[in-house]
């Protein structure tokens, strides 16, 4: 029976779902934790901007936050930027302008949104439905202004035609009287014709918009408009400015709206300065705020808080599978019944604050443990199978990135015998965004000043656990000379990459 328990345990490990929107929206609320006061943060009516890295949780996140301000009445819409489109892929075609296919952007986004504000207006939830489908018939009055780009010609033409016909009749009629007729017909013509040859182009009108956009506002009071926009990042860098301008122009001045968006921080591009002003949004201007869960998830100082929230993560999302699987009670402390001593910190650890990655972790141990607890050595081998599986094969198509991170395996991990190292916060290489994105490298620390220089700031990185996992070998969980060690000191920790052979 014990065994049997035990491979249930394992087998709801290998079922969690491992992306939000394969989630029914009960199930979410449900499962969702928040580490610390990230929650609190983003359920504020201030416009956000919330960074995260892929697998940190950002789509869970709206749709928790979604599911939370339905509760209250208000009404939000989430919207995946990644379904947003025309056919024939519009936005990666160069040979269009960027100013082009960024008002079709606009468009297709803004059809989104009146798609969604209509289905709602028309379930009859709208307190005042009148005034909302008023508001969005001049949203699609606004979003589909039509131009033609070229030129024009006027073509007219005139004539003139009169024709006169006179005849004259006289006729003696027996009676002796007489008669007379005469006909005269004129006619004449005239004609104009214009002819405009082009293409014709959307354009966007920002001040008709964001007066659109206040009617739908005022259309859904009492209740609150919360824009959700998810996966920014998947929208083509030239472009995010000309969203991000519509969003600051026409929707973020707009009383009883509330817009938040999700992106991944080194693949986002919200600001462009131009010559006497800028495009986009300015963070801490225009958005109030930016919240990172990337940051909300480094527990790097304190490792109790970080096995806590695992702790709860697999708790929250094994207990509704494990209630479908198992006739007896649920185990109280899923993570004790699942996890030999020692392993699920080590599972912790290999995760780096990535929720999705410690859940295939977890997952891959399971497959291994079969139908016994998970044990240190499953939890290796499971991180270095992820590792190879997920992560270097991604990178491995990117030769610079995976040279960089080369050079940084041998200096940090194999020569100082560390896993920590201190760059300069700006004017980083973009192989090492390209090294934090697939998840390679982890930011623990940022803005750190050296006490020498307090002018420099230095953001502090650790190299992924699967990069070191297999010289761990068969090392005790709780053997720290075994582990390379987090060194943050500056005359031990700043990394030259110049010097590594990085730049010339």
């Amino acid at each position: 029976m014990a065994q049997a328990i035990q491979m249930h345990l394992n087998q709801a490990l290998m079922r969690i779902p491992r992306r939000a929107e394969s989630a029914d929206r009960p199930t979410l609320a449900a499962t969702y934790v928040a580490a610390g006061s990230f929650s609190a943060m983003i359920n504020s009516a201030d416009h956000q901007i919330l960074f995260g890295r892929r697998g940190t949780g950002k789509t869970h996140a709206l749709l928790h936050l979604q599911e939370l301000v339905e509760r209250t009445g208000d009404l939000a819409i989430h919207l995946d930027l990644r379904t947003i489109g025309s056919t024939g892929g519009l936005y990666a075609n160069t040979a269009l302008s960027a100013a082009q296919r960024g008002t079709q952007l606009l468009v297709d986004t803004l059809e989104a949104v009146h798609d969604r504000l209509f289905a709602y207006a028309v379930d009859g939830r709208s307190a005042d439905q009148d005034a909302l489908l008023r508001g969005l018939d001049a949203l699609v009055s606004a979003a589909t202004e039509v131009e033609v780009i070229g030129e024009t010609e006027q073509e007219q033409t005139f004539g003139d035609a009169v024709e006169r016909e006179c005849s004259a009749e006289l006729s003696v009629t027996p009676k002796g009287g007489a008669r007379a007729a005469a006909r005269q017909k004129t006619s004449a013509t005239a004609s104009s014709r214009r002819k405009r040859t082009g293409v014709e182009q959307h354009r966007v009108l920002f001040g008709p918009l964001s007066r659109a956009v206040q009617a739908v506002a005022d259309g859904v009071r009492p209740a609150r408009l919360w824009l959700l926009l998810d996966e920014w990042s998947s929208v083509p860098v030239d472009l995010q400015p000309f969203l991000a301008d519509l969003l600051r122009r026409s929707v973020l001045p707009v009383r009883g709206v509330t817009v938040k968006i999700a992106a991944i921080e080194h693949r986002a591009r919200f600001f462009v300065p131009l010559e006497d002003d800028y495009l986009g949004i300015e963070v801490g201007s225009d958005a109030a705020s930016a919240v990172s869960l990337d940051d909300a998830l480094v527990f790097d100082q304190s490792p109790e808080a970080a096995q806590a929230f695992f702790r709860e993560l697999f708790a929250s999302h094994v207990r509704p599978i494990l209630a479908s699987m198992l006739r007896t009670a649920v185990p109280g402390e899923f993570v004790d019944a699942a996890f030999h001593r020692g392993a699920f910190p080590e599972l912790v650890r290999a995760a780096e604050g990535v929720p999705r990655d410690a859940i295939n972790i977890a997952a891959l141990a399971a497959q291994q443990a079969r139908d016994g607890r998970i044990t240190l050595a499953h939890v290796r081998r499971a991180a270095r199978d992820w590792y190879l599986r997920d992560k270097q094969s991604v990178i491995s198509r990117d030769d610079e990135a995976d040279r960089v991170l080369g050079l940084l395996v041998d200096e940090v991990i194999g020569r100082r015998r560390s896993r920590t190292f201190l760059l300069p916060a700006r004017d980083r290489p973009a192989a090492i965004d390209t090294l934090c994105d697939a998840r390679l490298l982890h930011i623990l620390r940022r803005g750190v000043v050296d006490p020498r220089r307090p002018g420099r700031l230095y953001d502090g990185y650790a190299i992924d656990y699967g990069c070191y996992v297999t010289l761990l070998g068969g090392a005790a969980a709780d053997s720290a000379k075994h582990l390379p060690a987090d060194v943050f000191t500056f005359d031990k920790a700043v990394l030259d990459l110049r010097r590594l052979g990085q730049f010339s």
